[in-house]
């Protein structure tokens, strides 16, 4: 399979579309990037959501390059990857197409196993992408390589696994390759994601994380963090930071030295967090007050359900509700701003369970105005503890790759939640995003007139929600309508729209 390509030293990295507006530079890709370029080799990044006619950009620079990356998660990126896969395909057939991220890694038989992917990275890919760009500079073999698997011959070829590095061995991401003046256009807001922290040491049955990283929850030092946040949006003039961990808090000895160093450093950018709710409630109104003042301004924590029989379900009985109520009271004091996720449909939930979440929903909202509930239909991932019982539950698992471009939350129909029920359970989310304010990252502009219509419509959407009662939904129907009259970044990719791919006759 691997072939010289005249002492080429550049490497095309692709990021499909997520279908959201809420984009900013992709994080597998410019950690990736860092290796390759002290290596002495060329990146161009391309990432679909800011590149008109990706397609046509990528077949171009592939031209001249050694091999096309893409990095991708279960969902609708897969469509994109397909696609373009098959285009450099047909364009050149012996052209190296390399796959990571989580789902590769999760799945690499299947993923290798698609036509079009040469090459799957498992994990961590930092070191692995160097050792593959230099294979196929000199011609060589992939043989040996950890963490990877790859054809030849016709065959699937597994390599050992690569051990997981600590982040504070890893190299710092790429930043420089972003285009954040695109991303801005996009979606308003100049912000980007950031990582100090890799897993987490709680085993929910829904997550995937410890698939890909194990629990052993490891950290940067706090004044790495501190040096390199405050760089970061200082060189690149951002507003905001969204630190992805896992979960920030698992150490908060090191959570409060962060907030005191960019405190010393008089960082101006705003920053939120995501903590699981009973780490979250350790936070003192000290504390809280401390880490606004370093520009904390949001923590999100996973409640998922307010039903003990749910949480039992989901490995969560550590969860404790009065602390909730508590930690949310604390933080608004501190003018930080409560977000809690929410998974309906989670197997076993019926529709006392699902009443149980909506009441506290409506009540943490109610008496703590600025509190805010995100909410999903479980999805059952792939790595997920969960997905051993896939077959139990009635789940069938796509059998090929293309096939998970629908796992996607917003569109997940259930085995057990289907038809009028899952139509209603979606009426009731669409509510819910109407009776209490959000704020998304992105920015959008509309005036006092619509801003207030859409404000009284939250009161009926209120009682509709107390009562379960969804039948004629005029309150939607009037929120699209004003929808139309507010000006709003849509995403390049829509899951809902796209078509199946189309089969290809491949050799």
């Amino acid at each position: 399979m691997v072939r010289r390509l005249k002492a080429s030293r550049k490497v095309v990295l692709f990021f499909p579309a997520f279908s959201s507006q809420e984009a900013t530079a992709p994080l597998s890709l410019l950690a990736i990037s860092t290796p390759l370029l002290r290596s002495g080799y060329a990146v161009t990044l391309v990432d679909s959501t800011v590149t008109p006619d990706f397609k046509k950009r990528v077949l171009k620079e592939v031209q001249d390059a050694l091999f096309l990356g893409i990095s991708l998660v279960t969902g609708p990126m897969i469509r994109e990857t397909v696609e373009l896969a098959r285009a450099v395909k047909a364009w050149n057939r012996d052209f190296p197409v390399v796959l990571g991220g989580w789902h590769p890694s999760l799945l690499p038989e299947q993923t290798l196993g698609a036509y079009g992917v040469d090459v799957v990275v498992r994990g961590q890919g930092e070191d692995a992408i160097t050792e593959i760009a230099r294979r196929f500079e000199e011609g060589g073999t992939l043989e040996g390589i950890q963490g990877i698997a790859y054809k030849h011959d016709g065959k699937l070829i597994f390599n050992s696994e690569r051990p997981l590095k600590p982040i504070a061995d890893l190299p710092p991401k790429a930043y420089h390759l972003a285009d954040f003046d695109a991303y801005e256009r996009l979606c308003g807001r100049r912000w980007a994601m950031y990582t100090s922290s890799l897993a987490c040491p709680f085993n929910c049955s829904y997550c995937t994380n410890a698939g890909v990283y194990g629990r052993k929850w490891n950290a940067l030092p706090a004044e790495q963090v501190v040096e390199e946040t405050v760089d970061l949006t200082t060189r690149y003039h951002l507003e905001m930071l969204w630190i992805v961990d896992d979960n920030f808090l698992v150490d908060l000895d090191r959570a409060l030295q962060i907030g005191e160093g960019l405190i010393r450093a008089g960082a101006h950018f705003q920053w939120s967090i995501q903590a699981t709710t009973n780490l979250t409630a350790r936070l003192t109104e000290q504390n809280l007050l401390l880490l606004r003042r370093a520009g904390l301004r949001q923590v999100c924590q996973g409640v998922d359900s307010a039903s003990p029989k749910i949480l039992k379900l989901m490995n969560k009985t550590f969860q404790d509700f009065d602390s909730i109520y508590q930690s949310a009271e604390r933080c608004l004091k501190a003018g930080i701003r409560p977000s809690f996720n929410i998974i309906f449909g989670y197997p076993g939930e019926g529709v006392k369970e699902r009443q149980q979440t909506i009441q506290f929903i409506m009540d943490v909202c109610r008496r703590f105005p600025g509190a805010e509930f995100w909410t999903n239909i479980f999805t059952p991932y792939p790595g997920s503890p969960i997905m051993s019982r896939a077959k139990e539950l009635g789940i069938e698992t796509p059998q090929s790759l293309e096939g998970w471009s629908d796992y996607f939350p917003r569109y997940t129909v259930l085995p057990w939640l289907k038809g009028r029920d899952h139509a209603r359970l979606q009426t009731m989310r669409d509510y819910l995003r109407i009776a209490f304010d959000r704020q998304p990252i992105s920015k959008y502009e509309s005036n006092k007139l619509i801003r207030k219509l859409q404000k009284a419509l939250s009161r009926p959407a209120r009682w509709r929600l107390d009562h379960d009662f969804y039948d004629l939904p005029v309150e939607l129907w009037l929120n699209r309508k004003l929808k139309k009259l507010i000006p709003v970044a849509k995403p390049a990719v829509d899951a809902k729209t796209l078509k199946p791919a189309v089969e290809a006759n491949c050799p």
